[in-house]
């Protein structure tokens, strides 16, 4: 990874923070360290990082409001989320305020390390094989060379892992995709049961963005049994 590549990490356990610090540098990483969730949201907004690793409890606030509050800014890099909470509902909210991936304490550095490269692949580098690099969706242009998609003149606010989820489905059109093939070719692993609820949060995000009326969605259909279709 280039040195250039630059990681916040907000977490008020200093233990952690350096344990994770070092693993990052070690990796080559710029890495920079906040201990409150309102520093964290400061500096993301003033530096722009590639990456930021959140932890949910943190001193001064949720870290699920600290995503919120990134993502209604208009920050739009990956957020990886630390979280001790087990249960579905803990995983499932972080996601819904903006989230990109979570991983639960205690986990191993080496996993953590494998998911923060494959959200910095995700958002950063190839996103197809395809040569196009421009897609009509109906009214939705996606230019895969800027990683933007517009509706007119309107540019929409997808977040990288949104960002790759259409490109992959609209590269797939007509095509009942399951949610285990949603995950190996967006997030980069097996499926399973937690995991399958996390593509579905996201679609579901991402037809709040690109549909006209989510409520009855006509471009990512829901197939049962199965998993998502796109029509074009």
């Amino acid at each position: 990874m280039y040195q250039a590549t630059s990681i916040l990490i907000v977490e008020d356990d200093p233990a952690v923070a350096r344990g994770l610090e070092a693993g990052l540098l070690r990796d080559g990483y710029r890495v920079t360290w906040k201990d409150s969730g309102t520093a964290g949201v400061q500096y993301a907004r003033d530096s722009n990082p590639h990456l930021i690793v959140l932890d949910v409890r943190l001193p001064d606030g949720s870290g699920f409001d600290f995503c919120r509050q990134m993502r209604q800014m208009g920050l739009n890099q990956p957020i990886l989320m630390l979280t001790v909470q087990r249960e579905e509902m803990d995983k499932v909210l972080g996601l819904e305020m903006g989230a990109d991936d979570y991983v639960t304490k205690p986990y191993g550095l080496r996993e953590l390390l494998s998911r923060i490269r494959a959200l910095l692949r995700r958002a950063y580098g190839e996103l197809s094989t395809t040569d196009a690099n421009i897609l009509y969706i109906g009214d939705l242009v996606l230019d895969r060379g800027r990683g933007q998609v517009c509706r007119g003149k309107q540019l929409l606010n997808l977040t990288p892992t949104e960002f790759r989820l259409l490109t992959y489905l609209a590269q797939n059109t007509g095509q009942a995709l399951t949610r285990g093939q949603i995950l190996d070719a967006v997030w980069g692993y097996d499926a399973d049961v937690d995991s399958e609820r996390t593509v579905n949060v996201h679609v579901r995000r991402l037809r709040e963005k690109i549909e006209v009326d989510p409520s009855a969605p006509v471009l990512i259909l829901t197939v049962p049994g199965i998993g998502y279709r796109f029509v074009g």
